[in-house]
Formats: structure tokens, C-alpha cells, sequence
């Protein structure tokens, strides 16, 4: 038979490349779609790992990408709001809900992915409204996967008549090994199990493949997408280190158990092709689920040792501050409004440390580049933000009990502190931001620009923690040096706005290097004033009192 390799190669390349699109525009939509509620899915049903287990399935369904919902639970453990253990169970669900995509490949609905992106595409142009723009990405993207597996196939139908690649899959089928390797390596080049694994039912589906060659390739497919969280937690925290360890960990432990019983699996995956009267397409879906559902019956009961295991595995501090509120009583508010501003008071201090640590960790990627403490300092940022809503809540609970006059006013400087805590952390995440354009555009900024911003970096700090200080103690004194400090921090600012026009007229700095060192400073300022309402609020209280 004559082959046009050319024809081949671009009808592969190509549907791969429409699949890959359509996979991650279909999750893109549902994650759209359901907005915010993953990330609670998350942080409300990991009460126990089984319950992990079951919100792992659920997100990984809607995002379309366990490597997805790793980094989610990654973050969570980082902000506190689930524990390692808690993680390991959403880890193993995601493993699980990652299959759905093979068994939606296996409907074999191919003939209809036109009409499909024809009505997508008609929901996006035509209609407005999120959640139908939402809904036209996910029916866009959902005949794309369609039409890139159509191409993948036609690409792929001469495979079968080539001899090196029968002797390839002979090899496979004596050699399971090979097969893993071989399914492993692809998926580390694709970046997707689900791609792998949908030119896997390709292939099975044409032929081209047989059964006993096919399943240990399934197994390396799933031990590849964990590569892809292993290279994104290089230089992260040591939480997102120990997730992807896991992950690895898990899909390795199963498949070593599935090639020591393969033999029979084979015989029970050819059973139930029998016996359901399943297609090719839906019979690799069927293998990949058994999989993946058996190996987390497995694991399951060790969630504790795999935690233990991998502790000792990945060494280091945790790195994990419990950001849930813990003072917001809402029995207090019935029974004693007063005590409740106390309460709500205690965690407005802790919300203020947070902000202190985030700043600090700003400062120490302004000077490393490491990753690490930009992931901490965007972790507390969301964490103020969390707070921010919480403490707010609690407080507007409170305002509608009956308050002294001398509680209204307490009540409202409350209010102004957690706003003032918040905006803190906008100016700190839009440094990182700066920071980061820093890095991925290599804009170098001169040894006396860094100086100068570490030397106002440094003042702000201080003044931010004397802020924090007196808020929790309720020190004038400290609150007056805040407002001197101040006073230093607008003059430096002013200052180092001079010097960097000079540097810029002389051509010692870039005009990118002149804009991020401008922002950096003006957000450095910003702070400082957010540090002086604080302290204000503070002299307002005795002043009241």
C-alpha cells in the first residue's frame, strides 16, 4: 500500500492540534461556567478523604485537567484550608474524573462535531449573557475534540499496514514495560493524558493495536500527565512539591500492580468488550476507569502512610498558615454583641500579620526570582481577600445588633482597618505582578535601582509592622512614628522619582526597566498610606476613649 507519509503527519499534527483546543476550550467554558464554586467544592467537601475524593472527580470533571485540579488543591493546602491528607483524597479523584474524557471519546459521535461547533459558534457570536457565552464555548469545544479526533484517525488509518509498526506492537505485547515507557514519553511530550490516551483509542479503533499491547500504554499515559506536575512544582513550596509526589507515586504504585496482573487484566477487559458489546473506543475508556477507580480502592485505606511516606520523601518546612478565621463566633453576636468586636478585633490582628508576611515574601522575590515566594505572597493575597469578605460579613452581622455609641464608632474603624488590610494586598500582588514582567521579559534594572527600592521596601515594611503593632496594642506612640515614617516614605518616593528621570536622560535605564521601577515605588507609597489610615484609626480610638 502506498502511503503519503506528508498526508499522514499533517492530518495527526493537525487533529492533535484541534483536540488540544477543543479539550481545553470545552474546560476553559465549564470552569467559566461554574466560576468561583470549584475552588469552594474544594474547600468545603474535604471533611474527610473520601469526601476528597469524591470533589477530586467532580472538579477534575468540570476543568477537564487533573493537572488542573492538582494545582487548585496545591493552593489550598498552601492557604490552609485543606490539610496534606485531605489533598492525597482529591489527588486520587482527580485520577479518577480525568476518564470521563475517554469515555466521551468512546460515544463515537465524530459525524456530528460540525453541527456541534456550528451551534457553539452560534451561542458566542449571536447570544449574549455569560453563562450562554459559557455554554457556547463548552459546545465549541466540544465538537473541536471531535473533529481533531476525526482527523487524528484518518491520520492514523495507514499505521496498520506498516510493518515496523507491527512489529512494534508485538514488542509491546511481549514487553509491557516498553509499553509504559513508550506511553509515558508521549504524554510528557504532549502535556495531556487525555490526547495520549484518545490517540490510544485511535489507534485500538483502527487496528492497529492490539488489546495486550494497548493497556500497558494506558498505564503510561497516566504516569506521564503526573510529569506535568512534577516540572510545574520545580522551585514552588514544599506542599505543591509533595501533591505532585503523590501523584506520581499513586499512578506508579498502580500500574506496578496492573503489569504484575495484566494477563488477566487483558482477559477481563476482552471479557467485558464481549459482553457489553463495547466499541474499541469505549473499551480503552472502560480499561482507563477500572484503572484508575481499582487503583484508588487500593490506595485508599494508606492515605496516612502515602502521607507519611511522601513527608519523609520531600523534606522541609510546610510552609501552610491556617488563614480560617479563627475567632469569628457567630454565637457571640446573639449573646454579646461587644465581645463579637473583640473577636472580629483578634482577627483583623491576624489578617494584619498576614499582610506584614505577605509584603515581606514580595521583597524577598524582589531580590531571589524564586517562584517560591511569589506562590506565598499571591497565597496570602487571596487569603486577605478571603478574610476581608469573612471579618466584613461577621461585622455586618454585628451592625445590626444594638450598639453603644462608643461601639458604632469601634465598629466603623473596624470596617476601615479591614478595607485598609485588603488594598494592602492589591498593591502587594500588583508588585509581584511587576516583578514577574521583570523576569519573562528579562528587563534589567541597574544595582542602584534595586538598592533604592530594597531601601524603600525596607521603610514601608517597618512602617507597616509599627501600624500592625499599635493596632494590636493599641500604642499612640507607635502610631505617631508611623505617621512620621510616613511622612519619609512620600519624600523618598519623590526623590527616587528624580533620580530614575535622571537615569533615564542619561541612558543608564531602559524606558521598561524606568515604568517598573516607577510602579514598584508608587506602590511601595500606596502602602505606606494604607499603614497611616491604620495608624489613624488607632489614635482615633483613644482620642474616643
Amino acid at each position: 500500500m502506498d502511503i503519503n507519509t506528508q498526508t499522514m503527519l499533517f492530518q495527526f499534527i493537525g487533529g492533535l492540534g484541534i483536540f488540544l483546543f477543543g479539550i481545553k476550550y470545552m474546560g476553559d467554558g465549564l470552569q467559566n461556567a461554574a466560576g468561583d464554586r470549584l475552588r469552594e467544592i474544594l474547600e468545603k467537601s474535604t471533611s474527610n478523604p473520601f469526601m476528597g475524593v469524591l470533589s477530586g472527580i467532580l472538579v477534575t470533571i468540570l476543568i477537564q485537567s487533573s493537572s488542573g485540579t492538582t494545582a487548585l488543591t496545591v493552593g489550598l493546602v498552601n492557604a490552609g484550608f485543606m490539610t496534606f491528607r485531605q489533598a492525597i483524597g482529591v489527588i486520587m479523584g482527580a485520577n479518577i474524573g480525568t476518564t470521563v474524557t475517554a469515555f466521551i471519546i468512546g460515544i463515537k459521535v465524530g459525524e456530528y462535531a460540525l453541527p456541534i461547533m456550528g451551534v457553539g459558534a452560534a451561542l458566542l457570536f449571536f447570544l449574549k449573557g455569560k453563562k450562554t457565552q459559557s455554554f457556547g464555548q463548552v459546545m465549541f469545544g466540544f465538537g473541536a475534540l471531535f473533529l481533531g479526533l476525526e482527523f487524528m484517525s484518518d491520520g492514523m488509518k495507514p499505521l496498520r499496514s506498516l510493518e515496523v509498526f507491527r512489529e512494534l506492537t508485538v514488542t509491546m505485547s511481549d514487553n509491557p514495560i516498553l509499553g509504559v515507557v513508550i506511553g509515558t514519553a508521549f504524554t510528557v511530550l504532549v502535556q495531556s493524558s487525555s490526547a495520549t490516551i484518545g490517540i490510544l483509542q485511535e489507534l485500538f479503533g483502527e487496528g492497529a493495536m492490539t488489546l495486550q499491547a494497548a493497556l500497558p500504554v494506558l498505564f503510561g499515559d497516566n504516569i506521564g500527565t503526573t510529569i506535568t506536575a512534577v516540572l510545574a512544582s520545580i522551585g514552588t513550596s514544599v506542599a505543591a512539591r509533595r501533591a505532585a509526589t503523590v501523584h506520581v507515586m499513586f499512578n506508579i504504585i498502580g500500574t506496578v500492580i496492573f503489569l504484575i496482573i495484566i494477563k488477566l487484566y487483558t482477559q477481563f477487559i476482552s471479557y467485558l468488550q464481549g459482553a457489553l458489546d463495547l466499541n474499541p473506543e469505549m473499551t480503552i475508556a472502560f480499561a482507563h476507569g477500572i484503572f484508575n477507580v481499582s487503583n484508588t480502592i487500593i490506595q485508599f485505606p494508606f492515605i496516612a502512610l502515602i502521607a507519611l511516606l511522601v513527608t519523609k520523601i520531600v523534606r522541609g518546612d510546610d510552609t501552610t498558615i491556617d488563614y480560617k478565621p479563627q475567632n469569628l463566633d457567630p454565637m457571640f453576636i446573639e449573646k454579646s454583641p461587644s465581645i463579637a468586636l473583640g473577636q472580629a478585633s483578634k482577627e483583623i490582628v491576624r489578617m494584619a500579620d498576614l499582610a506584614g508576611k505577605g509584603l515581606e515574601e514580595t521583597f524577598q522575590y524582589l531580590n531571589t526570582n524564586q517562584k517560591k515566594h511569589s506562590d506565598m505572597a499571591i497565597q496570602i493575597e487571596e487569603a486577605l481577600n478571603s478574610l476581608d469578605r469573612k471579618i466584613t460579613s461577621y461585622l455586618v452581622d454585628i451592625s445590626a445588633k444594638p450598639l453603644t455609641p462608643e461601639e458604632t464608632g469601634y465598629h466603623a474603624t473596624l470596617l476601615d482597618y479591614v478595607r485598609d488590610l485588603e488594598r494592602v494586598g492589591d498593591h502587594m500582588e500588583n508588585i509581584v505582578e511587576l516583578i514577574d514582567y521583570r523576569i519573562s521579559n528579562r528587563v534589567s534594572l541597574s544595582e542602584n535601582a534595586i538598592s533604592e527600592l530594597n531601601e524603600m521596601a525596607s521603610l514601608t515594611l517597618s512602617t507597616l509592622n509599627d501600624a500592625i503593632k499599635s493596632i494590636d496594642t493599641l500604642d499612640t506612640e507607635l502610631a505617631k512614628g508611623v505617621l512620621s515614617n510616613e511622612e519619609k516614605i512620600d519624600k523618598m518616593e519623590r526623590v527616587l522619582r528624580k533620580g530614575h528621570i535622571l537615569r533615564l536622560n542619561e541612558g543608564r535605564c531602559s524606558g521598561d526597566a524606568g515604568i517598573i521601577f516607577v510602579d514598584i515605588v508608587s506602590n511601595l507609597e500606596r502602602i505606606g498610606d494604607h499603614a497611616v489610615n491604620l495608624a489613624e484609626g488607632v489614635l482615633g480610638l483613644r482620642h474616643q476613649n
